[in-house]
């Protein structure tokens, strides 16, 4: 199970502060339960939510990522990964809107030098992530793929569903093949097949499938059953609302799978 507490896009240093020890405490609690043990349970981490925004567009560059608010973001993101390791689980740090790209996988990449179960996010509507990838699949390195859910300009992003699952579909060989442990988030049944086909040729506990709560359990059940590892996303806390309507009003398609989540609790 991955846990994300809920909140990003924060311009606020005491409340990024707060949320960063809201992590701290959360890995407290559940290494007190022994729920961390192996990373049976780890936390997913927005760094916009713990402090990269703060100073944005210093220098009169709209969106800009300031060294304040890189800076501020690694420091809580290291007292995460740190609480992380204490607890016998891992990190993953997420990924956000394309401006921050950058600065969140500079910030995983220097942890990874002390810590290196702390994971990397790349969404494959980015056109840069076939790239990125690439770099990322080094031995042991964690690395989430998804499809990506927010709307990008398509400077920098496929924008049409053929092109960005053709993205992910290039993406996920690259990591494949590779020497890290490649994180697959997804729930289209096409590209959860060539997983399988291409997990074929690695161990079943060298890699691991991705699926938020309550969409396709029976999928989630069926691939744990197969022997594949499979590990549930679960967002919680109180900015859920604004949360999902940033999330819909960003990409309309979004809805539909939030309706399909619906569907399959009945």
């Amino acid at each position: 199970m991955t846990l994300d507490y809920l909140g990003e896009d924060t311009t606020d240093a005491l409340r990024a502060s707060a949320t960063a020890t809201q992590y701290v405490q959360l890995l407290g609690k559940l290494s007190a339960e022994g729920l961390t043990a192996g990373g049976a349970v780890e936390v997913s981490v927005k760094a916009t939510a713990v402090g990269l925004l703060l100073g944005a567009g210093e220098g009169g560059v709209p969106g800009a990522v300031s060294v304040l608010g890189q800076r501020v973001a690694a420091e809580h993101v290291e007292r995460i990964a740190l609480a992380a390791r204490n607890a016998g689980t891992t990190v993953t740090l997420d990924a956000e809107d394309h401006r921050t790209t950058d600065a969140a996988l500079r910030i995983a990449a220097s942890l990874r030098n002390q810590l290196p179960f702390v994971g990397s996010v790349v969404q494959a509507a980015l056109r840069r992530t076939e790239a990125d990838v690439r770099s990322l699949a080094a031995p042991g390195a964690r690395v989430r793929l998804c499809k990506g859910a927010y709307a990008e300009p398509p400077a920098v992003a496929f924008t049409a569903k053929h092109d960005i699952d053709r993205s992910f579909a290039r993406c996920l060989r690259i990591l494949m093949s590779g020497p890290g442990y490649p994180m697959i988030a997804t729930h289209d049944p096409r590209l959860i097949a060539i997983t399988q086909s291409l997990g074929l040729r690695r161990p079943a506990d060298s890699f691991e499938y991705q699926m938020l709560y309550g969409v396709r359990p029976d999928e989630q059940r069926r691939l744990a059953a197969s022997g594949a590892r499979v590990r549930v996303y679960v967002p919680y806390g109180g900015d859920w609302y604004p949360y999902l309507v940033r999330r819909l009003a960003e990409r309309p398609a979004n809805l539909a799978l939030f309706l399909r989540s619906l569907g399959s609790k009945a």
